[in-house]
């Protein structure tokens, strides 16, 4: 009985091993790759490239102009406001000096009563009773008193307030009947033609020289045309020159971009980059002709529809456009 029973036994576990053995050789069988997807190919190769520096500027004039106070008074009158428009030499106010009133009178009266006893004395010259000296003396009497009323009087006309350039008035805010002494910036005028002013940090002032290119926020391209050869403050100024620049607000501050040289970099267009959950990639073709994914770091370029790649790839490496 139990030598019947052992052979359908072995049947039936022979049956089942048949299958099991196919399966096994499917599993441990050698595995294809796939090959890469297609698109455009970029070997990458090192180029020159522009460095950029982010730096503050200000719309202002290559030069201001102050209004200056030439005598001590009060401003008896100031004819222009901020925005006004001047030329050169136009009278915009007036500086009174209450003492140089007087002092005006009394050398008046004095030159009257000079050119007075002149006249007397010549006549009694003339008539025989003065001698020439006496003559001469009074002549000079005369001519030092008409001198000193000429500069009394020319020191009374420095009170008018004279512009000393041509351009738009940038500040006038002392009010007529206020004190004023000599020296004191009674306005500020735009003087030469409108600018965008750098302030570089002075580590990039032997790397800044005329003819470097600069951008500004809602402006042209334009181009370095002077580095002033001062540090103040940790800073050194540049004027650039900006097709387009308005005008109209002096002292408006711009995010501005001048290069600072040049390098070497990897720059591909934006299509061979992907992003995902905030890391970019970069597909690399291999020698055998399967493709992978790898982790790149990159940066924006200065040049439109490309981006640099600082890491994770090389130069020789051949990538494969993502058609994005």
């Amino acid at each position: 009985m139990a030598m019947r029973g052992t052979k359908p036994l072995l049947t039936a576990i022979g049956a089942l091993t048949l299958p099991l053995a196919g399966c096994s050789e499917s599993i441990d069988g050698p595995a294809t790759e796939a090959k890469a997807p297609a698109g455009p190919r970029l070997t990458l190769v090192a180029q020159d490239t522009a460095d950029w520096q982010a730096v503050s500027a200000e719309i202002t004039t290559v030069d201001q102009a102050q209004v200056i106070a030439r005598i001590p008074g009060i401003l008896a009158s100031l004819t222009v406001r901020e925005g006004d428009i001047v030329r050169q030499g136009q009278a915009i106010g007036r500086v009174v000096d209450s003492q140089l009133g007087y002092q005006s009178a009394a050398v008046r009266a004095q030159a009257a009563q000079a050119r007075a006893e002149l006249a007397r004395v010549k006549f009694l010259y003339q008539n025989g009773v003065y001698a020439k000296a006496r003559l001469e003396q009074a002549e000079a009497m005369a001519a030092s008193a008409t001198a000193q009323h000429a500069a009394v009087g020319a020191v009374a006309g420095q009170g008018a307030v004279i512009a000393p350039a041509s351009g738009r008035v940038l500040r006038a805010d002392i009010p007529a009947g206020a004190p004023v002494a000599p020296g004191m910036a009674i306005a500020t005028i735009t003087a030469g033609p409108t600018v965008v002013r750098l302030d570089l940090p002075e580590t990039l002032a032997t790397r800044v020289h005329a003819g470097s290119r600069v951008t500004a926020a809602g402006l042209n391209e334009g181009r370095v045309t002077k580095v002033y050869p001062s540090v103040q403050a940790g800073t050194v100024s540049a004027d650039v020159d900006l097709p387009g620049i308005d005008s109209t607000l002096i002292g408006r501050r711009v995010a501005a971009r001048v290069e600072t040289g040049h390098r070497k970099a990897l720059l591909v267009p934006a299509g061979f980059v992907t992003t995902r959950y905030g890391i970019d990639y970069v597909l690399v073709l291999a020698k055998d002709g399967s493709a992978a994914q790898v982790p790149v770091q990159t940066a924006p370029a200065a040049e439109p529809g490309k981006i640099e790649l600082l890491s994770g790839a090389a130069a020789g490496d051949v990538l494969i456009g993502t058609g994005r």
